[in-house]
C-alpha cells in the first residue's frame, strides 16, 4: 500500500512538473513573439548625395550634398529621441553608390526608407515642396510626410508624384523621397541655410513618419485632416515622363527652330530638375 501511494505521489509530481514546464515555455514563447511584434521600427535615413557628388547643377552657390546631411542628422536625433531605431546611409561627406544606399534600406524588414533632397532649377523663380513615392504601399507614408512638410514651410505645395526613381524602384521597404524646396531659388535658398529652418525640415519629416499609420485610405483633394487623421494625398503620375520627353524630343524635329526654342524655354525648369533626379 505505501509503494503503491508512494508511486502515485511521484506520478503526480511529475504532471505537476510537466504543467509547470509547458506554461513557462508558453510564456517565454508569447513573451518573445510580443517583444518582436513590439520591436521599434527602423528609419533608414538616406542624405542624398555626397563626397564628389555636390548635387544640384552647374553654378549652383549652395551645395546640396551639405544641405541633405544636415536635415538628416537633425531628423537621426529628433527619431531617436522618440524611440526609434535609426540607420543613416553616410553620416558624413562620403560618396555611396545608389546600389549601396537600396541594398542598406533592403537588409532591414521592419522599416522605412526616407531619401532628404533639395530641389534646383535654371529658372531662379522655380520654388516649391515635393514629395516622390513609387510603390503603392509608399503612398500613406509619402502622404503622410508631405502633409506635415508642406504644411509647415513656407513655401509653394507642388505636390506628391510617383516616379521611379533608383532608390524608390529599388527598395523592397515604404521609401520616399523629400525635395525640401529649391536651392536655385534665392527665398528657398536662404531658408535652407538657416539652422532653425532646417531643424524645422528634420521636426516636420519625423511629424509625417510618427503619423504615417493615421492616413486614411481614401485620397482628398482639399488635404485637409482631421483630428485623428490624415489624408491619403492624391499625386502626379510622372513614370512615364522621361518616354514622354523623348517622344516630344522626336516629333520636336519636324517643327522650325523657332518653336524648338520655345519649347525648350517653357521645359527648362523641369528638364534640369530631371536630370538631377534620374540618377536618384
Amino acid at each position: 500500500m505505501g509503494t503503491v501511494f508512494f508511486q502515485r505521489q511521484v506520478s503526480l509530481a511529475s504532471l505537476v512538473i510537466t504543467l509547470v514546464a509547458s506554461d513557462n515555455s508558453s510564456a517565454a514563447q508569447t513573451g518573445r513573439s510580443s517583444a518582436s511584434s513590439s520591436a521599434p521600427i527602423t528609419v533608414v535615413i538616406d542624405a542624398g548625395h555626397g563626397g564628389h557628388d555636390r548635387g544640384g547643377i552647374p553654378g549652383q552657390s549652395v551645395a546640396e550634398k551639405e544641405m541633405t546631411l544636415d536635415v538628416a542628422q537633425r531628423l537621426r536625433n529628433v527619431l531617436a529621441a522618440s524611440g526609434y531605431r535609426v540607420v543613416m546611409t553616410r553620416d558624413s561627406d562620403v560618396f555611396v553608390p545608389l546600389a549601396t544606399r537600396v541594398a542598406i534600406a533592403n537588409s532591414y524588414r521592419n522599416a522605412i526608407f526616407v531619401c532628404i533632397h533639395f530641389n534646383s532649377a535654371k529658372r531662379m523663380g522655380a520654388g516649391g515642396i515635393e514629395t516622390y513615392f513609387y510603390s503603392r504601399e509608399s503612398l500613406p507614408l509619402a502622404s503622410a510626410i508631405h502633409y506635415y512638410v508642406a504644411g509647415g514651410a513656407p513655401s509653394a505645395n507642388r505636390g506628391v508624384r510617383r516616379r521611379g526613381f533608383y532608390v524608390l524602384r529599388k527598395t523592397g521597404i515604404p521609401a520616399v523621397l523629400v525635395e525640401c524646396g529649391f536651392l536655385t531659388n534665392p527665398t528657398e535658398g536662404a531658408y535652407a541655410e538657416s539652422t532653425s529652418y532646417r531643424q524645422k525640415l528634420a521636426t516636420e519629416i519625423a511629424a509625417g513618419i510618427r503619423g504615417r499609420s493615421s492616413v486614411t485610405s481614401t485620397s482628398s483633394r482639399t488635404g485637409v485632416a482631421t483630428d485623428d487623421s490624415i489624408p491619403l494625398q492624391s499625386y502626379i503620375d510622372q513614370t512615364k515622363v522621361s518616354s514622354s520627353k523623348r517622344s516630344h524630343k522626336r516629333s520636336s524635329r519636324t517643327k522650325s527652330s523657332k518653336k524648338k526654342k520655345s519649347s525648350k524655354t517653357l521645359d527648362s525648369e523641369a528638364s534640369a530638375t530631371a536630370r538631377k533626379q534620374e540618377a536618384e
